[in-house]
């Protein structure tokens, strides 16, 4: 599809560089108190996922997937869901293993390819919605990418999906969030990714080992030494040439947005491929100058925030 050039995206002139419009929404972003429902369903392996639940008794549903070390009640997460759900949508905002508050039962927990889970709620739901939408932010909007690009005969009930903020290609994202100005990020995901692998070690002495765990200084370590091995992968890179969903968007059958700030200062050049999207009949790429990661600010105090706009307005069309 061509390249939607024409962004209506404008921020406020305050937040005037990527990191201040990624750290303000991130830190200062108004809480939503919304009346969800929790529940905890069983997955296959017999661990658990806990979902968090708006329900209006409509026939279409929102299944809205959070970012590292996000959960299920993040600011971002709450206003997209409120939004839908005020237009006529049930939501659901899940948690990946281990995010809910309570660490999950297996030696593992969750990871940018971890579509096996997504699958697992998206069939837990199917039966009662005509309609289902997949919106996911960061590495959730990698891993709703990925499950569709894999999907060789994708589910019908599946209209569209958005992914905000995603770092398409993992390896040089990695790369990049670990070093020079962007390290004050990955220093905040590694400390309380850290402190999950000393509590599941002292579940699982003899799986997890947490000898040179605190000499860590870096993401793309962390997936060398854990995430990878851990999941079933040799080491970080094979993690990340088998999970990134930049290499899925080819299979993806169903209207799929993928918007991504220019100035986010979490996604390496790599994730902003033009000429691929000029190419893919189901993709449309979105690439405003301005926004962050996971920000997207409105203008004025109280307004909506363009993401959870641009989100509906692209589900809502009839592309």
């Amino acid at each position: 599809m061509p390249l939607i050039k024409n962004t209506s995206y404008a921020g406020p002139p305050i937040l005037f560089n990527g990191h201040l419009q990624t750290i303000v929404p991130g830190l200062f972003r108004k809480p939503l108190s919304l009346p969800f429902e929790r529940e905890r369903i069983k997955t296959e392996d017999n661990d658990f996922l806990d979902l968090d639940w708006l329900k209006g008794d409509h026939k279409k549903i929102v299944i809205i997937s959070h970012g590292l070390e996000g959960d299920s009640r993040r600011p971002y997460m709450c206003g997209m869901a409120q939004y839908f759900f005020q237009k006529g949508y049930d939501i659901l905002t899940w948690n990946f293993r281990g995010c809910s508050g309570e660490l999950n039962k297996q030696p593992f927990f969750y990871h940018s390819g971890a579509t096996y889970d997504l699958n697992e709620v998206i069939k837990y739901v199917e039966n009662n919605y005509d309609e289902i939408y997949l919106i996911g932010f960061s590495l959730g909007g990698n891993l709703t990418l990925k499950y569709l690009g894999e999907q060789f005969e994708t589910n019908s009930k599946i209209k569209k999906a958005v992914a905000i903020s995603v770092p398409l290609h993992l390896k040089s994202s990695c790369i990049k969030i670990s070093t020079g100005e962007n390290i004050i990020y990955s220093r905040r995901f590694l400390k309380t990714l850290k402190e999950k692998v000393k509590k599941k070690a002292a579940l699982f002495p003899d799986i997890i080992e947490t000898e040179g765990l605190d000499k860590i200084k870096t993401l793309k370590e962390f997936d060398n030494q854990y995430t990878g091995p851990m999941h079933g992968f040799r080491d970080a890179n094979h993690y990340y040439d088998k999970c990134s969903s930049l290499f899925f968007l080819e299979g993806i059958q169903i209207p799929t947005l993928i918007l991504n700030a220019k100035n986010d200062p979490f996604l390496s050049p790599e994730c902003f491929p033009s000429a691929l999207g000029e190419s893919l009949r189901n993709i449309y790429m979105e690439f405003p100058d301005i926004g962050g990661h996971v920000g997207f600010s409105p203008r004025r105090r109280n307004e909506i925030y363009w993401s959870e706009k641009r989100a509906f307005e692209f589900i809502e069309s009839d592309d």
